[in-house]
C-alpha cells in the first residue's frame, strides 16, 4: 500500500526530458485490496502525461472496478517454431552448438515464452558441448522421460509383468509414482494429439518428448485406446492425493491400462471393440475362430452323417413339441371305437384348464370364445398387461405371481398365496381386472379370487375339446 501512495504522489509531476512517463506494474493482480483502491484513485483521473501498463497472467483476480478503466492487450504465445530461430540466432551470436533437435526441444520446453527458452538455453550452456537433444533432457532433469516412453511401450505391449517391474524400478530409484503416472498422462495427451492432427501438433506438444519417440509410440495405437489411457490416469492421479497406499493404487492403474478387460467403463469397452474390429479387418480374429471350429469338429465330424439343409417349405412350422402321451392306452382307443365316432354317452367335456408354466401354441385365439374355458399363458399374460397401466408398480408385481382361467363369464384368478390374494383383494384391482377381461371376452364377466394352482387336464380331455372345437367348421379336419 505505501509504494501505491508512493507512486501516486510521484506520478503527478511531468517529465522533463520525455512526454510520457510509463509506469509498468509485473503481477498486479498480486496486489492487496488497500493497494488496489490506492492505484483506483490515480486511474479515475489520469494526468495527460502519465501511462499505466499493468501486466497480469491472471486477469480474473484484477477488479472489476480497475479493468473498467483500462485497455485491455492478450498476449499470446510465441509459437515454437519462432522461438527455435530465435534461439538458434542465439546460439550462432554466442557461439554455442546448438542442434536442430535440441533447439525443438528447448523451444517446446518454453511453452509460449521466450524468456524461459532463453534461461533453458543458458542452462545447457553452462554444462559445455554441444546442446543436442540428450544434453538438454540430461541437464534439464528429463532424462527419466526415456523410462517413461519405455514403460508406455509395455503398456501398448500389454506386457503387464514388464510394466509393473519398469515401475518398480523407477519407484526403487526414488522417483514418486505420482509423477510417474503424470508423465505418462501427458505423454498419452501428445500421442493422442499426433494421431489427430499429425501435421499441426507441433505447437501443442509438451515438449518432453522427441519426435522420433512419439512418431514410434503412436504408430500401432488407436485413438480410442489413447483415450482410455488418458481417462484411466487422471482418473488414478486425482484419486491418488487421497490414498493411503499410492504405490499399490498406481501399479493397480498399470494393470488396468494394460488390459482393459479389468474395467468396466464405456471408454475400456469401445477400446476392446475396436480393436477386435482391427483384428478382424487384419483377419486374424477371422482365421483363429476358423482354427479353433476346426479343432473342434473335426472328430465329430466322422461320426455322424451330415444332414442336409431342408428347403424353407420343407421345414417345421413350429418348433413346438407336444408332450408324451400316457402309456396307458385312452379311452378313445378301446376296440369298436374309432378316432372320429365318439359314442352319445360320452359324459360332457371338462372345460380345459392350463397352468401357467404349460406351453401354449402360438395359434391358440388371444380373444376366449363364449361358453368355453380359457386359460392359456398367452391370454392370461395379455390380460395382465392390459391391467398393469392402470395399476401401481406393487400390484403389477403380485399379478406376475397369479394365473387365470375364464370359464363361460366367470373370469377365475388363482393366487400363489393368501399375501398375494390379500393385496389383490380390493375395489380397484378387481374392478381394474373385471373391466379388462369383459373387453377381450366381449361379455359381462364375474371375477373370483382363489388361493392355489388351476386344475390340471389330461391329454384325452384336451383332444375331445379339440374335436369338439373342430366340429363346428366344414373346411377342418382333425386328425
Amino acid at each position: 500500500v505505501d509504494q501505491v501512495r508512493a507512486l501516486r504522489d510521484e506520478a503527478i509531476y511531468s517529465p522533463a526530458n520525455v512526454r510520457k512517463r510509463v509506469y509498468i506494474v509485473d503481477e498486479v493482480h498480486m496486489l492487496s485490496t488497500a493497494a488496489f483502491n490506492a492505484l483506483l484513485k490515480i486511474l479515475e483521473e489520469p494526468p495527460e502525461h502519465l501511462v499505466f501498463i499493468l501486466a497480469t497472467t491472471e486477469l480474473h483476480k484484477v477488479p472489476a472496478t480497475i479493468l473498467s478503466r483500462c485497455q485491455r492487450f492478450s498476449f499470446k504465445r510465441i509459437l515454437p517454431e519462432d522461438i527455435a530461430a530465435r534461439l538458434r540466432h542465439v546460439a550462432a551470436q554466442e557461439s554455442i552448438d546448438l542442434t536442430a533437435d535440441g533447439a525443438e526441444i528447448l523451444s517446446r520446453l518454453a511453452d509460449g515464452a521466450l524468456r524461459d527458452g532463453l534461461s533453458l538455453l543458458d542452462q545447457c550452456a553452462a554444462v559445455g558441448g554441444k546442446v543436442d537433444s540428450e544434453a538438454v533432457l540430461d541437464v534439464l532433469g528429463l532424462a527419466g522421460n526415456l523410462q517413461t516412453a519405455k514403460l508406455m511401450e509395455h503398456i501398448q505391449q500389454r506386457d503387464a509383468k514388464a510394466a509393473l517391474l519398469l515401475l518398480n524400478e523407477m519407484y526403487a530409484g526414488g522417483k514418486d509414482v505420482g509423477a510417474v503416472l503424470g508423465e505418462l498422462s501427458t505423454l498419452t495427451r501428445d500421442l493422442l494429439l499426433r494421431r489427430t492432427a499429425p501435421e499441426g501438433s507441433a505447437g501443442l506438444l509438451s515438449g518432453g518428448f522427441d519426435t522420433a519417440t512419439l512418431e514410434r509410440l503412436s504408430k500401432d495405437v488407436s485413438k480410442s485406446r489413447l483415450l482410455y489411457l488418458s481417462t484411466t490416469l487422471q482418473k488414478t492421479t486425482a484419486e491418488l492425493y487421497a490414498s493411503s497406499n499410492r504405490r499399490t493404487d498406481a501399479e493397480l492403474c498399470i494393470l488396468r491400462l494394460c488390459d482393459e478387460g479389468l474395467s468396466g467403463d464405456l471408454t475400456a469397452l469401445e477400446s476392446r471393440i475396436q480393436r477386435l474390429e482391427e483384428a478382424l479387418a487384419r483377419g486374424q480374429v477371422i482365421r483363429a475362430a476358423v482354427e479353433q471350429s476346426a479343432g473342434k469338429t473335426a472328430a465329430p465330424a466322422k461320426k455322424e452323417p451330415v444332414r442336409e439343409e431342408a428347403p424353407p417349405w420343407e421345414e417345421p412350422a413350429a418348433p413346438y413339441e407336444a408332450p408324451p402321451l400316457p402309456e396307458e392306452p385312452p379311452l378313445m382307443e378301446e376296440p369298436g371305437i374309432r378316432v372320429f365316432d365318439i359314442p352319445e354317452d360320452v359324459p360332457p367335456v371338462r372345460e380345459i384348464v392350463r397352468t401357467v408354466s404349460q406351453p401354449v401354441r402360438e395359434s391358440e385365439e388371444s380373444v376366449p370364445t363364449t361358453g368355453s374355458a380359457i386359460s392359456g399363458g398367452n391370454w392370461w399374460r395379455a390380460l395382465a398387461e392390459s391391467c398393469k397401466g392402470r395399476l401401481s408398480p406393487m400390484y403389477r408385481v403380485f399379478l406376475d405371481m397369479c394365473s387365470g382361467a375364464l370359464e363361460g363369464d366367470l373370469l377365475t384368478v388363482y393366487a400363489p398365496d393368501d399375501m398375494t390374494m390379500g393385496r389383490l383383494n380390493n375395489d380397484r384391482v378387481k374392478g381394474t381386472l373385471q373391466e379388462e377381461a369383459q373387453k377381450a371376452a366381449g361379455m359381462p364377466v364375474r371375477l373370483v379370487l382363489r388361493v392355489g394352482e388351476p386344475p390340471k387336464v389330461s391329454p384325452q380331455e384336451n383332444f375331445k375339446e379339440l374335436l369338439k372345437f373342430g366340429s363346428q367348421f366344414d373346411n377342418v379336419e382333425i386328425k
